[in-house]
């Protein structure tokens, strides 16, 4: 008795976790509660401000001004917040939301026509605002759960290759021009640029020019009559490169235009090689929708008319409307004005990038710009010819300009490598480069499919998928606590926190829940009670081969490890192949099904070995454990 004395208190305490892991799971569980919670408290009515114009900026003054403008209008709201590009109130019905974006429209946009700000309806959510301030928010729901429009645009791509060849005829037209070189005339044909030439030595001198100025273009010689010809294709790989580059900058163009609509969490994504989907969770004015979608902005560079900028009498007649003859009245960024000349110097076409970036000698933020060859000629002639004036820089849409910036030119500058710098913090830089480079779309766009989820629709999905999983999860608990007893109870408890992290993890990482997305955390579920099952049957089997209870549990729990982390981790690999290769609907179920492998392993080993342990760890003189009917052989 002396000698086994020693061996069972070793096995009493293999049952019983040390203090820190004890509080790792206490832990785990208080954070996976408070990041859940924000899910349980729906969302209010709100109305969404966003600027819609660069030299406008969403800060505390703007926010100020709608809470002026509700309290005018006698209009009570809860909440108001500004984050990074928004100030949002949170307001108690859908009426009172239909009162405050009349009055704040009304205050904010006096002009409907030359509006300055979106006021947009949206949804908040209703969490308190301690949550909040520990950065535990809802999920997003997506469009099949939460009604929206979907829409699938074909991006042209031939559009994207003839506009650029269009851009290419006028540089080789510059580019021969300054070498001196006779031609009969360039056309573009299709998707080939054709340079006619009267005698072989001209065209042999213009192939050696163009092959070190363009080096995109593939060369060939040809023959109509007695007329010769260079026949200029793109090269495969410059073709795919500026493909690639219309389908980028049409979708981060459609990122930026798509905020005026304050979607909370829109879809926007190439799907295949030309084609982009999005879907506007929440939005069910598809007119409104559809209008911003199709909106078209070009850049203008032109010079500012300094000797008139600087006259007060003459700014005060073009405020009001009374320009000198030739010029526009603009507002900079920061609210000077400033008149600027209509003659356009140079349009968005020859803009080729845009980066944000530092200055090489200041190290203030910058903006780099790069310009096509025939965009570096002339940049360089307008900037010798005009060193101490300003330029600025506009972004015309709807017919109405704005200047995103106007800075001053400080010597002559070639080679196609601009930069605009002064004043300018680096998220602002960063704006600036954004907008010079998406301003307008790289290639036309139509739209070939469109869809209109209803909200009721919505919550009628919400309301499937939640009652599907319940009952799932039910029937599961009412399985295992009757086959296991006290021991399915335990698991039917791990597979709640284990529902409660991945609910939290969902939350934390913001993000988009969709039906293919509920049917993952069922499918969880499902798979998650398969390792309380592994550990119950075998220690069963450890109790019919004459274990004591106490070495049953300790057994059961390190032998059925090795078989819960093989299962999953093959599971694991299917599910990041789908969410390496699948894209939409798989995309979202396959982010829900890692997530929940990953918190099924740690509930179902890590927290219900710490309930079995609080239940029987500290009982040395264990006689049975309440795990069912366990059959021994005669």
């Amino acid at each position: 008795m002396d000698v086994l004395a020693p061996h069972f208190y070793r096995l009493s305490k293999m049952n019983r976790y040390p203090l820190w892991k004890n509080i790792l799971v206490l832990v785990a569980l208080i954070l996976g509660l408070l990041y859940t919670l924000p899910n349980f408290f729906g969302e209010a009515p709100a109305v969404q401000v966003t600027s819609v114009k660069a030299t406008i900026k969403v800060d505390g003054s703007l926010q100020t001004r709608v809470e002026e403008a509700l309290k005018t209008a006698a209009i009570p709201y809860q909440t108001a917040t500004l984050d990074v590009a928004s100030v949002r109130v949170r307001l108690a019905d859908t009426d009172t939301q239909l009162k405050a974006r009349d009055a704040i429209e009304k205050a904010l946009n006096p002009e409907p026509e030359n509006a300055s700000y979106s006021v947009a309806l949206n949804l908040v959510s209703n969490s308190p605002q301690w949550l909040a301030s520990i950065g535990a928010k809802p999920m997003y729901l997506g469009l099949d759960l939460r009604g929206g429009v979907h829409f699938l645009l074909q991006v042209d791509m031939k559009g994207a290759l003839t506009k650029r060849l269009d851009s290419i005829s006028a540089d080789l037209r510059s580019l021969l021009r300054e070498k001196n070189i006779r031609h009969g005339g360039i056309t573009r044909e299709g998707q080939s640029i054709t340079i006619r030439f009267r005698d072989a030595e001209a065209r042999d001198k213009a192939r050696a020019v163009l092959a070190d100025g363009q080096p995109d273009l593939l060369l060939n010689d040809a023959q109509d009559g007695a007329d010769l010809k260079l026949v200029a294709l793109l090269k495969p790989e410059a073709g795919k490169r500026i493909q690639e580059y219309a389908i980028k900058q049409n979708t981060v163009t459609l990122h930026n235009r798509i905020n005026e609509l304050g979607v909370a969490e829109p879809v926007i994504q190439q799907q295949g090689v030309d084609r982009i989907v999005v879907q506007l969770p929440g939005v069910q004015d598809t007119a409104k929708a559809k209008d911003i979608l199709g909106r078209t902005a070009t850049l203008e560079v032109r010079m500012v008319d300094d000797e008139a900028s600087g006259n007060p009498s003459v700014m005060d007649l073009a405020a009001r409307g009374q320009p000198p003859v030739g010029t526009e009245y603009y507002v900079e960024r920061g609210g000077r004005p400033l008149l600027v000349k209509k003659q356009v110097v140079l349009t968005g076409e020859r803009l080729t990038d845009a980066q944000p970036g530092f200055d090489g000698q200041t190290h203030e933020p910058a903006v780099h710009l790069t310009l096509d060859s025939a965009g570096a000629r002339i940049f360089k002639d307008v900037t010798r010819e005009s060193v101490g004036k300003r330029m600025a820089i506009l972004l015309i849409e709807k017919g109405k300009g704005e200047v995103v910036t106007a800075p001053v030119i400080r010597s002559e500058i070639g080679g196609g490598r601009v930069q605009i710098s002064g004043r300018m913090t680096t998220t602002e830089a960063a704006d600036v480069a954004l907008l010079l480079r998406a301003g307008s779309l790289a290639a036309p766009m139509e739209i070939i499919e469109e869809r209109t989820i209803g909200p009721s629709l919505g919550a009628d999905n919400i309301s499937k998928g939640f009652n599907s999983t319940l009952w799932g999860f039910t029937a599961i608990a009412v399985f295992m606590s009757v086959y296991y007893l006290v021991f399915g109870f335990v698991s039917v408890l791990a597979l709640s926190a284990n529902l409660l992290f991945l609910v939290a993890l969902l939350s934390l990482l913001q993000a988009t829940l969709t039906l293919p997305g509920i049917a993952a955390v069922a499918l969880a579920l499902g798979m998650a009670i398969d390792a309380n099952v592994l550990i119950n049957e075998r220690i069963r089997e450890e109790l019919r081969n004459g274990n004591t209870p106490q070495a049953a549990i300790a057994a059961g729990y390190e032998r059925a490890w090795g078989t819960i982390l093989d299962s999953n981790v093959t599971t694991l690999i299917a599910g990041v192949a789908l969410l390496i290769f699948g894209s939409g609907a798989v995309r979202g179920f396959a982010v829900v099904h890692c997530l929940g492998i990953l918190t099924s392993i740690f509930s179902s080993v890590v927290v219900s070995r710490a309930l079995v342990n609080f239940i029987y760890g500290r009982r040395r003189k264990l006689e049975a454990l309440a795990i069912g009917h366990v059959w021994k052989p005669v």
